[in-house]
């Protein structure tokens, strides 16, 4: 048969190497693709039926002996160089064991998780934009101009600014995203947007710096009724209640016309609230049909598109889900706290936000 593939001649060469480097070379030579059993593979087209008949079982027959005999050759190099680690390598038993924590999923970012995760399902993006915004795209845009009284809802922190452009401000709402986002992108829009915020408030539940998700939709023919079943189907699955009881008053936003905020149901026992049913009412979030002066400052015909708008805090969100009394604990840096309320993100339940 063919020079250099006798069984034989391949096991005894085989037996001689030492390193897996060496192995491969080997194997490289023989069925690599210039390799001698490659080569004698090729030559079968220029033979009889007869002799490739012969010939191609004969070269098979070495290809599974060429294979078996690399894969225990390269078993038994791997283990004789573990081998010889362990002999080398000591480990001082005496030290005393690492104490290793799991880090812990903030409330806050947990319900960001969550909101995404459920607004996701029905067909929102997510934006964001930057924490220092112009004035126009804080307010103006948003029908809410300099002499408006809406600015005085407001405690605006103002960003000094030397170089005697438009005003800068620290974001009061994400809002400003919804501009940005309206006066780069065509209709249909369907967004939301969680992020920071600020304003010059702070006690057991404000904070000068918190988190709020909005969300925006604009297209041809959106109305109350499809934002009321988004929110109430929104809430239902956050607070996993089915039969929540919930209602939306009539309310007054300057980006919104029809406004309206909605509430739920609550009971309090032990100083503890209970979302889903109860006598007691609690405002969670504000929400409207978009003012079509908003639109046509965001270059928006609104003849041809409309939408609707909602927005809510990511703060309270976490305090009526997760029990949290106190907002500051939010921001205390407490690992007691964070230990406490924090989600294990090895937990599986945690990633899904329940």
């Amino acid at each position: 048969m063919s020079s250099g593939l006798d069984k034989n001649d391949i096991a005894n060469k085989i037996s001689k190497i030492n390193k897996l480097t060496e192995l491969e070379s080997f194997r490289v030579q023989y069925v690599g693709k210039k390799g001698i059993l490659t080569s004698e593979m090729k030559s079968l087209s220029t033979l009889s039926n007869a002799e490739k008949k012969e010939k191609g079982q004969y070269l098979n027959s070495i290809k599974i002996f060429l294979e078996t005999e690399l894969k225990k050759k390269k078993n038994f190099i791997e283990n004789l160089e573990v081998n010889e680690k362990l002999k080398k390598e000591k480990i001082d038993i005496t030290l005393p064991p690492r104490n290793y924590e799991t880090g812990k999923i903030h409330p806050i970012s947990q319900t960001i998780y969550n909101v995404i995760d459920i607004f996701g399902s029905m067909g929102f993006s997510v934006e964001s934009g930057p924490d220092i915004e112009s004035d126009f795209n804080n307010f103006t845009a948003l029908n809410i101009p300099s002499h408006h009284p809406a600015r005085e809802m407001q405690d605006t922190f103002y960003v000094e600014n030397s170089s005697g452009d438009e005003e800068k401000v620290l974001r009061t709402h994400t809002s400003p995203v919804q501009v940005r986002h309206m006066l780069n992108s065509k209709p249909p829009i369907r967004i939301i947007v969680p992020g920071r915020t600020y304003r010059s408030d702070s006690d057991a539940t404000h904070t000068p710096m918190f988190h709020q998700v909005e969300g925006l939709l604009i297209d041809n023919n959106s109305n109350m009724a499809h934002l009321k079943g988004c929110l109430i189907d929104f809430l239902k699955e956050f607070f996993n209640i089915d039969d929540l009881q919930y209602r939306f008053r009539p309310s007054y936003f300057p980006f919104t016309e029809p406004s309206a905020e909605m509430d739920v149901a609550y009971t309090k026992k032990d100083g503890v609230l209970k979302i889903g049913k109860g006598n007691e009412w609690l405002e969670i979030l504000g929400c409207g049909m978009v003012n079509p002066r908003v639109l046509e400052n965001c270059n928006i015909d609104s003849q041809k598109f409309q939408g609707f708008a909602f927005g809510m805090g990511i703060e309270r969100l976490s305090m009526l889900k997760f029990g949290i009394t106190d907002m500051r604990g939010f921001f205390d840096s407490d690992f007691r706290w964070l230990n406490h309320y924090g989600f294990n993100p090895l937990d599986s339940t945690s990633s899904s936000g329940i």
